[in-house]
């Protein structure tokens, strides 16, 4: 029987940042061809406190704990990338503040919550007058919310810089496939493995587009019949702050596809999201698989030879 494992990734700037059991690693190719690695040892609030382990909570605590590591290395690879910019151009290198930083990411959530949470609730209310039937309701929110993620992911799929991060994101995909196949992590060795991965982020966010559905109808359904009415500001206060149970109720589903994928009913489910990374992720090029090799070796560290060349069933969302 497979080894579990937690262990996945993300593309940042020009590199790959890889997670594994105690620590995470980011690798970033320079201007000049090197190689700039950064490690740091990471303990999930999970372990520390077990509680946090049962089902839903785990799914809300690696939901938040996943977007502090993501946020935080591609800010790492975006301050490589500024400052390899400015000496090829001979300026002074000049950081941005932490301040600059945190507006940047809260504008960024805010940005999201906007477009993909409160808009659909504005245009359902607006365009059609079904207010009050929860189910209804929010068939159509959510679809409005899928139609605006396929958007925004093609307009940005065209983008050029857009692009090479998507080819960070199948490098990544490819160099998982491999380590859990118990194979040496050479180029040559994971250049054969497809880019498309059954636990990607993306298919992540598309499960929950459509738990969010279900539950935001169920949610709906329980404010009618405890205070009698529900309208938009009510709806989008509600939603918003059930938005982490939400997430963790799709976490669960995740893992429960990755666990029951030879079935039926969890391989359709798992499918658009796959049919997304048609989109999220392209194929790499030997170089930009030879970073996310070197940040999952970096992520072990002294103690890849312990977990190499072991065949595995991971559990984490990449």
């Amino acid at each position: 029987m497979d080894k579990k494992i937690l262990v996945g990734g993300q593309a940042v700037i020009e590199g790959v940042m890889m997670r594994v059991p105690g620590a995470y690693a980011t690798a970033v190719r320079t201007l000049d061809g090197d190689i700039r690695t950064e490690r740091k040892d990471h303990q999930s609030f999970t372990e520390k406190h077990p509680i946090f382990k049962k089902p839903i909570l785990r799914g809300m605590i690696s939901l938040i704990e996943s977007m502090k590591i993501g946020f935080g290395t591609l800010q790492w690879s975006a301050d490589i990338a500024i400052e390899e910019e400015q000496k090829r151009e001979n300026k002074k290198i000049k950081k941005e503040s932490k301040l600059t930083t945190f507006l940047s990411t809260v504008f960024a959530l805010v940005l999201g919550v906007g477009l993909f949470l409160i808009l659909p609730l504005f245009l359902t209310t607006k365009l059609l007058n079904i207010e009050k039937q929860a189910f209804y309701f929010n068939i159509v929110a959510g679809s409005f919310r899928i139609l605006f993620f396929l958007c925004y992911l093609w307009i940005i799929s065209l983008l050029k810089d857009v692009k090479i991060l998507f080819q960070y994101h199948g490098a990544e995909h490819k160099t998982v496939f491999a380590f859990e196949d118990g194979q040496e992590l050479t180029v040559e060795n994971v250049r054969p493995y497809t880019t498309f991965h059954p636990r990607c982020g993306t298919s992540f966010i598309f499960i929950i587009l459509i738990v969010s559905i279900l539950m935001y109808a169920l949610i709906d359904l329980l404010v009618i019949l405890a205070i009698g009415d529900i309208n938009l500001p009510i709806r989008i206060i509600f939603h918003l702050a059930l938005l982490p149970l939400v997430s963790g109720v799709g976490y669960e589903f995740l893992k429960m596809t990755a666990q029951y994928q030879e079935k039926p009913f969890f391989a359709a489910m798992t499918q658009p999201g796959l049919w997304l990374q048609r989109i999220t992720t392209q194929e790499p090029t030997d170089e930009q698989l030879e970073i996310a090799i070197t940040a999952l070796k970096t992520a072990f560290g002294s103690k890849y030879s312990e977990y190499a060349g072991q065949k595995y069933k991971a559990e984490a969302i990449d």
